[in-house]
């Protein structure tokens, strides 16, 4: 890719999705989304109470940590405490990779 390459796409951070979508999108049942949102696995719907399910929306980072903790549920047989706590690592790693980018570093 060069630096003219124009590169398109679609901002989905102002899309957000209900528990039946974002649990279709993320090929997992909307109870499972339910459980792992009540233990704070998955974060909270955006702007909406916990208990009012009906009404919560997920914004794109809730669809990509819902399918990394499926994945580590699914792939590694893990319990949902520990996909968590994977998931959690994984976006730490990516965060402070980032910082080293923006700082001007490399990582290699």
């Amino acid at each position: 890719m060069t630096q003219d390459d124009i590169l398109t796409g679609v901002l989905i951070d102002e899309a957000t999705l209900t528990l039946e979508e974002l649990a279709r999108a993320c090929a997992v049942e909307p109870g499972w989304v339910m459980e792992r949102v009540a233990a704070g696995f998955v974060l909270g719907p955006a702007g909406r109470s916990i208990s009012l399910a009906g009404s919560w929306r997920f914004t794109s980072v809730e669809i990509v940590r819902t399918r990394r903790l499926a994945a580590v549920e699914r792939d590694f047989d893990a319990n949902p405490e520990l996909a968590a706590l994977v998931a959690d690592l994984i976006e730490e790693v990516d965060r402070l990779k980032r910082t080293i980018r923006n700082a001007g570093l490399s990582l290699a």
